[in-house]
């Protein structure tokens, strides 16, 4: 008997199980890497919504959570995954540049947002206004992370790389018994992937698809974040990752030419040097209408959970949300209304 079986292993998988390792709680892992988003992530965590700026939902309470979660796990697993780096907002014209300073003098804001607009000095950037600079933001190498856990798991021979079987399920008033696995809790992480789960296929995952490129670029020389219409990502060594698009559309992992060209064309409107695409990636992420996490309990089941949704948000969101399920599994206390999946 182990106290939780969880499916699952992106950003929500990884950050329930860290939480559950952190209480020396015994858990075994069932993950067959069909969802992608968490792996091929920006890796960004930002508290303010770039396009109107504002705070993002309870930004202020994730933010510090998280950034201190992912230190302490970079100190466990012996490996540099998490990087503080400022985001530089592109103005398109002076009158954003006043609507930014407006949102500045604003209380829940003022911590984030750099009144000291930011001359940009990279000859290689198209940016004929200044820039804002947001702080406490920075950016995590969500593959990196995932993989090293994953090691983890293996060698307490802790996680089982299959697909789970739903009609291999059996679910008694105390336990859940999977195989050869009995525990106390089942904790669903599955992303996109809950859309073919029969106990939580109800609640609204409506997916927005999103690809990335790679670029190489000797040039441009950009140690920043950079937000234009899309997102300019440092990764060293010359590398830059750029992206993401949204398409709610399409539902699946594979890239496609058309958002390639959709990329280029906007980076092309911010960048003067040459540059070379050495890879695409894609992905699915879990977007839920009202833009809230899915936490919580099964309606008809007390032993089944639910801890998905996070959309684009997984890096500042994830740890937050496990903490809050697992101290309401643990020690009932009530999640908030906004993201329980009682609102469904």
């Amino acid at each position: 008997m182990v106290d939780y079986l969880v499916v699952g292993f992106g950003l929500a998988g990884a950050a329930f199980c860290e939480t559950l390792r952190q209480n020396k709680k015994t858990f075994v892992v069932i993950n067959d890497r069909s969802q992608t988003s968490s792996r091929v992530a920006g890796g960004l965590y930002n508290p303010i919504i770039l396009k109107r700026f504002t705070l993002s939902w309870r930004a202020d309470e994730q933010l510090f959570f998280a950034t201190d979660f992912y230190d302490r796990l970079e100190q466990f697993l012996g490996i540099q995954v998490h990087e503080k780096l400022s985001v530089l907002r592109k103005f398109a014209s002076v009158e954003e540049q006043n609507l930014w300073y407006e949102a500045a003098d604003k209380e829940r804001l003022k911590l984030f947002l750099d009144t000291q607009l930011v001359t940009n000095n990279n000859p290689q950037l198209n940016v004929p206004h200044k820039l804002g600079k947001v702080k406490h933001t920075g950016k995590l190498n969500t593959s990196l992370l995932l993989n090293s856990y994953e090691q983890w798991l293996v060698e307490q021979n802790a996680i089982r790389q299959e697909t789970f079987k739903y009609d291999a399920l059996k679910i008694g008033s105390n336990e859940v018994i999977y195989g050869d696995v009995k525990a106390r809790h089942l904790v669903f992480c599955e992303g996109f992937g809950i859309t073919e789960n029969p106990y939580f296929n109800y609640l609204p995952i409506q997916g927005s698809k999103g690809e990335y490129i790679i670029i190489e670029s000797k040039e441009l020389k950009e140690k920043s974040l950079v937000k234009y219409s899309m997102f300019l990502i440092p990764l060293g060594n010359n590398r830059y990752k750029v992206g993401a698009t949204y398409n709610r559309g399409k539902k699946d992992n594979t890239i496609t030419e058309e958002s390639k060209k959709e990329i280029i064309n906007k980076l092309n409107t911010i960048l003067k040097c040459e540059y070379t695409v050495v890879a695409q990636e894609a992905g699915v992420r879990p977007t839920v209408k009202d833009r809230r996490p899915l936490v919580g309990r099964h309606p008809n089941y007390s032993n089944l959970w639910v801890l998905n949704g996070f959309g684009s948000h997984g890096v500042m969101v994830g740890p937050w949300a496990a903490k809050a399920l697992y101290d309401h599994i643990e020690m009932q206390i009530p999640l908030l209304a906004e993201m329980d999946i009682k609102r469904f």
